[in-house]
């Protein structure tokens, strides 16, 4: 992941600032950056909104992504240029998070379930920077020569998926439990999605590595929500399972690029091949 300079904030926070002006927002609450965009609550014809400004490529294609979706499933978006996105703010108070540690993980994954199969029934095919999975998955291929062990095995069965994908729609990209908001009255939407585009399956699997170590790593957690899960999408339980697989150890080699930890993602991809053994 690009580190964000100040020469990106500065260049963002002009946007911001000319977006403001030319949306006549006001002031809501302050600007804070992420590790790809700035953003700010703003009040747009006296409702609550948040103005988001990309820094790097991968947000503006998500942005792109959002229009089309036109809160569909998603954020609704209010104002659009080159320059920012200007969208609903969720103002619910329900977290999914909250929700799975809690106790309800059942629940939480239901509405994920629902929210995504309105996202992959859009007609967003169309938009020229969609990214394939062939190409999301180019870091797998290295991490398996370098690091060897249950990467090798993540990459071949990424390589069969790939190979033999069934169900292609525009996806996601980053279906997890902070990426699905409360929006009050319109109920649970989507936001800040990766705008990738193949087989449906991909994008549940980045539920099994989340909310947390603990959780996602817990005994019998992946087993019961992958039942759940292909239930709820129709999607077939052991394809999904090697997607998570695959899922896993893509995570995996782009967090230890970074020179972070991935006990997380390799547990997670350790859990699924041994009950993908049970097949």
């Amino acid at each position: 992941m690009r580190n964000i300079t100040n020469e990106d904030l500065i260049k963002a926070r002009n946007k911001l600032d000319l977006a403001k002006k030319n949306w006549h927002l006001l002031d809501d609450g302050e600007v804070f950056n992420t590790t790809s965009s700035l953003l700010q609550p703003v009040i747009y014809k006296g409702i609550k909104a948040m103005l988001k400004i990309p820094i790097d490529i991968e947000e503006s294609r998500g942005s792109a992504l959002m229009v089309c979706w036109n809160g569909k499933g998603s954020a609704q978006v209010f104002e659009y240029d080159e320059n920012g996105l200007l969208m609903e703010r969720a103002v619910g108070t329900g977290s999914l998070r909250q929700m799975v540690i809690n106790g309800d993980e059942d629940t939480a994954n239901k509405i994920i379930c629902n929210v995504a199969a309105k996202l992959h029934g859009s007609k967003c095919s169309h938009i020229p920077e969609l990214i394939p999975l062939q190409i999301w998955f180019k870091a797998l291929k290295p991490a398996a020569d370098q690091y060897g062990g249950m990467f090798i095995k993540c990459n071949a069965i990424a390589n069969q998926l790939l190979n033999s994908q069934v169900e292609t729609v525009v996806l996601h990209g980053d279906i997890h439990y902070e990426n699905i908001l409360d929006s009050g009255t319109r109920g649970w939407v989507a936001i800040d999605p990766k705008g990738l585009i193949g087989e449906r399956g991909f994008d549940f699997a980045n539920i099994f590595c989340n909310p947390g170590i603990q959780i996602a790593t817990s005994p019998g957690r992946l087993s019961k929500q992958l039942k759940l899960i292909a239930t709820e999408t129709a999607v077939d339980p052991k394809r999904l399972l090697n997607w998570i697989i695959a899922w896993a150890g893509l995570s995996a080699s782009w967090i230890l690029n970074d020179g972070e930890d991935a006990k997380l993602q390799m547990t997670v991809a350790e859990i699924a091949i041994n009950e993908l053994n049970n097949f």
